[in-house]
């Protein structure tokens, strides 16, 4: 790889062009060679699609690091120094992602980009983007409403039409309605560069802004913000937007990828538009009077020649339905003939499946993990043999802690640990004295910085009980010693409250939680933070329920527990969660968290898992070296899929993680050696596996790609490290 960042000599050479803007943050060849390699003939590349893709600046940002490693703060240049206040200055957030999807999408782009794999990536811009969220102690979350500019963002250019500077890119999508009439809506077109973090490379990511002055109201309210679902129609019409602008936005480029990866079912329409030219090409002008089932069915296998799909959930409510009778009103004649063919549904007979539509036309589908996928062929069983397994990761130069890095960089042993993740399996750091006490300080130091940030929220809550309207959501906020302190051990969950997450599982009985502690005489502290969509009730009453425990854990317990509500939960938060926590705790019903990566960023920073044995940590556990497992073991065949709220197990797997924490506290607090054993374990049995180089690894074998022999090589030895579909028994 021609990976130099000593080629860029002055912060003059991080300016890029071509027809469609000017950029910053890669010299103008890195720019041409990634654009000429995009737009090649042959297509000799791939297109991922994603209904969000959250990667904030705020918590990787090689151009902005870059930038302070120089000095470069100042240019004479108007243009330059506009840009390197972006970078400096800017907004560090990008509030379009909900839950896990978009930041997995995020991490996924920045192993393309560091690895120098040939894609780009499709989503939807949202002018309101997600949500700000506040917590009242009595109410619980308010959704607060978030608006941002994505002109002031770092890494976000928005394309000029060829030839006409200042001019918006404007792209033409046409859209369908019921007679066969066509709208030919228009959107305009951001890139975000996801730069990778040697400055060599990047995946350019086009956001669709269907937000544009004089769009129709229907489009202006189904682009406003991310998983509407105020109505069924603005649902159906967010999906048709991302699946109908593919096509339009990659002939406006001149991009000529082969191959289309699907991330999750959302996009899946694009297959209608590509079906509906196969059918026309080989029917004529009038193919949606003369074709057949047949014809229908062949060109769905050519079709699904050029895609690639990735089920993310065995949750009903993650998997797209809409009415016959809905869509019947929003596409034409043909769509609505081949969806009736291929969008079936025998749960669902009045109504379309598009993650049934989606298994049935690609050339590979994988689900996310072992576990979820014998979980999808037992869902799915007319696809059970075509559907595999590839276990997520995360991106490592996005989750591990400063703290952790400085100590990874200063182990020869460890060389160049982010883009050669099977280091940490080839060492010998579990006898090493010295990387073992570096490792706890670097640890000590991370637990301090979450401890102090989150004191000082306690603090600033207590004014603005004074100062607002708002009730602090933290009961410590009103004690005058409500605070935590260092070194006691804090077990951390954070992630999107749904209820078969089960956030409040560890609470289901108080009294023997809090009689533990008074036994073993020991302090805890418990950080959650985590947010509930908009429309769902019940996850915010999950939330709810944990801001409403704090008052009776604490005086239950004499104070040795205390739980923490952090509000405003963000990839920043998250990161500095993973890091500075001693436990990461998971408590889903097995078997419907799908992956799950929350846990895959603590193992990376050494943190070991509390878990119920569901998703990744199937794989991860490794017989008890890297951490604890509790609750319902049993086989997918006899797993309950309900998550009615009398089906999710709270006595029988609470009980079980009552029964597990006296060892942990005592390993933890007596046995500080053994402790530091399953920390270390993370690192070389873990960290190797759950990062998103492997995995792009195992999806580019998917894509069929040919690469330079430097990175098919380097694709390899990710494959080494680990093959998710391995195991083709049941779990």
């Amino acid at each position: 790889m021609d990976t130099k960042k000593n080629s860029i000599q002055t912060v003059d050479d991080l300016v890029c062009r071509n027809d469609f803007g000017t950029f910053f943050g890669v010299t103008q060849q890195t720019f041409d060679r990634v654009w000429n390699r995009l737009t090649a003939a042959e297509g000799n590349s791939a297109v991922y699609i994603s209904m969000e893709i959250g990667a904030d600046p705020d918590v990787f940002h090689p151009v902005r690091d870059f930038l302070l490693s120089r000095d470069w703060t100042k240019s004479p240049d108007p243009l330059v120094q506009q840009f390197i206040d972006k970078y400096l200055h800017g907004p560090r957030k990008i509030p379009n992602y909900s839950g896990g999807l978009g930041v997995l999408a995020g991490d996924t782009l920045k192993s393309f980009a560091d690895t120098h794999i040939p894609v780009c990536a499709v989503s939807l811009l949202y002018r309101e983007g997600y949500f700000s969220q506040l917590v009242d102690y009595k109410v619980g979350q308010i959704d607060h409403a978030t608006r941002w500019i994505p002109g002031e963002t770092p890494a976000l250019f928005q394309l000029q039409e060829p030839g006409a500077p200042g001019t918006p890119l404007t792209v033409p999508v046409p859209l369908f309605w019921a007679g066969g009439d066509m709208i030919e809506v228009r959107a305009h077109v951001w890139m975000k560069m996801e730069i990778s973090e040697r400055l060599d490379y990047f995946v350019p990511e086009f956001l669709l802004d269907y937000g544009v002055p004089g769009a129709p109201p229907w489009i202006h309210e189904a682009s406003r913000q991310l998983y509407s679902a105020k109505t069924p129609l603005i649902k159906a019409n967010q999906r048709r937007m991302l699946g109908s602008g593919i096509l339009p936005l990659m002939e406006k480029l001149g991009f000529t990828a082969h191959t289309i990866h699907l991330n999750e079912q959302h996009g899946i329409t694009v297959t209608l538009h590509l079906m509906m030219r196969e059918l026309e090409a080989l029917l004529g002008p009038d193919f949606e009077e003369r074709m057949t089932d047949r014809d229908i069915l062949a060109a769905a296998d050519r079709v699904g020649d050029r895609l690639v799909y990735t089920i993310h959930t065995p949750v009903k409510a993650g998997h797209d339905r809409f009415e016959r009778s809905l869509y019947a009103q929003i596409t034409r004649r043909g769509c609505t003939k081949i969806l009736d063919l291929l969008a079936q549904d025998r749960d669902f007979p009045t109504g379309y499946n598009f993650t049934s539509m989606a298994m049935r036309i690609n050339r590979a589908v994988n689900s996310v993990s072992r576990l979820h996928r014998d979980v999808t062929r037992r869902q799915f069983p007319a696809f059970a043999e075509k559907i595999g397994a590839i276990t997520n990761g995360v991106h490592p130069g996005t989750w591990v802690s400063e703290n952790r890095c400085r100590v990874f960089d200063s182990f020869t042993q460890l060389n160049d640990w982010r883009n050669d993740p099977g280091c940490f399996s080839r060492s010998n750091l579990a006898a090493d004295p010295l990387f073992r006490r570096q490792l706890r300080e670097a640890w000590e130091r991370d637990n301090a910085l979450l401890i102090e940030y989150i004191n000082r929220m306690l603090i600033l809550h207590r004014t603005q009980m004074a100062e607002t309207w708002i009730e602090p959501p933290n009961y410590l906020s009103s004690l005058d010693d409500g605070f935590l302190h260092p070194g006691v051990y804090t077990i951390g969950f954070a992630r999107r409250f749904s209820t078969y997450k089960r956030a409040d599982l560890i609470f289901d009985d108080m009294a023997a939680l809090a009689d533990i502690l008074l036994e073993k005489n020991r302090k805890v502290n418990f950080i959650f933070a985590g947010k509930a969509h908009p429309q769902d009730e019940p996850g915010k009453s999950v939330l709810k329920l944990i801001v409403d425990n704090q008052e009776e854990l604490y005086k239950r317990s004499k104070g040795l527990a205390k739980l923490v509500f952090i509000p405003g939960y963000d990839m920043a938060i998250a990161k500095m969660m993973v890091s500075g926590t001693h436990a990461w705790l998971n408590s889903p019903k097995r078997p419907l968290e799908a992956s799950g990566t929350s846990g895959m960023k603590a193992a990376m920073n050494a943190v070991p898992n509390i878990s119920v044995m569901d998703g990744w940590w199937v794989e991860g556990y490794h017989d008890g070296l890297t951490g604890w497992k509790f609750g319902y073991e049993g086989p997918v065949e006899d797993a309950d899929m309900s998550e009615s709220a009398d089906a999710l197990l709270y006595e029988e797997d609470s009980n079980s993680f009552y029964a597990l924490l006296p060892e942990i506290l005592h390993t933890y607090y007596e046995e500080p050696e053994q402790y530091i054993d399953k920390a270390v374990n993370n690192l070389t049995l873990n960290f190797p596996i759950f990062n998103t180089h492997r995995m792009i690894a195992e999806y580019v074998s998917k894509y069929g790609l040919r690469l330079e022999p430097d990175v098919e090589r380097q694709m390899e030895e990710y494959r080494r490290l680990y093959q998710s579909d391995y195991k083709n028994n049941p779990s």
